[in-house]
């Protein structure tokens, strides 16, 4: 297997909902682990998500989990997950399940570079960067 990166995103008891959002999103095989699987199913947060993995029939990895027991969660704006390419109709429809139900701080719209650009945060508070190209000739 070669190298490769992907977003790994934390939430603070809501990964699998976000997990499987994001799969009604890009469609794709979700695996979800929880704490309770690798550790002891009685504790505390042993239904939280400890590992889960989307990947998409699009190439698309996202990973996901649960912040963990007796750890703080620090959300903050140092990152967001870009899609970007030039199938118009696929990144339309990413974008409108994405922005639904979270706040859009540009709209998905023509830019001073020739192509639609849009940023929005979602409903789990991640940020998400759409950028539709133009087709190439």
């Amino acid at each position: 297997m070669s190298s490769r990166l992907n977003p790994y995103l934390s939430f603070p008891g809501n990964a699998r909902q976000a997990m499987e959002f994001y799969r009604s999103v890009f469609g794709g095989t979700l695996a979800v682990n929880t704490f309770g699987e690798y550790g002891a199913p009685d504790a505390p947060g042993a239904d939280n998500v400890m590992h889960s993995m989307l990947e998409t029939d699009s190439g698309f990895t996202l990973m996901g989990a649960d912040t963990m027991p007796g750890m703080e969660h620090n959300p903050g704006n140092t990152v967001a997950v870009s899609l970007s390419g030039d199938d118009v109709d696929e990144l339309r429809g990413y974008w409108e399940k994405l922005s639904e139900g979270g706040t859009v701080s540009v709209p998905l719209e023509m830019q001073m570079w020739g192509d639609e650009f849009g940023m929005c945060e979602d409903r789990f508070g991640i940020g998400w960067l759409v950028n539709i190209g133009q087709p190439q000739a």
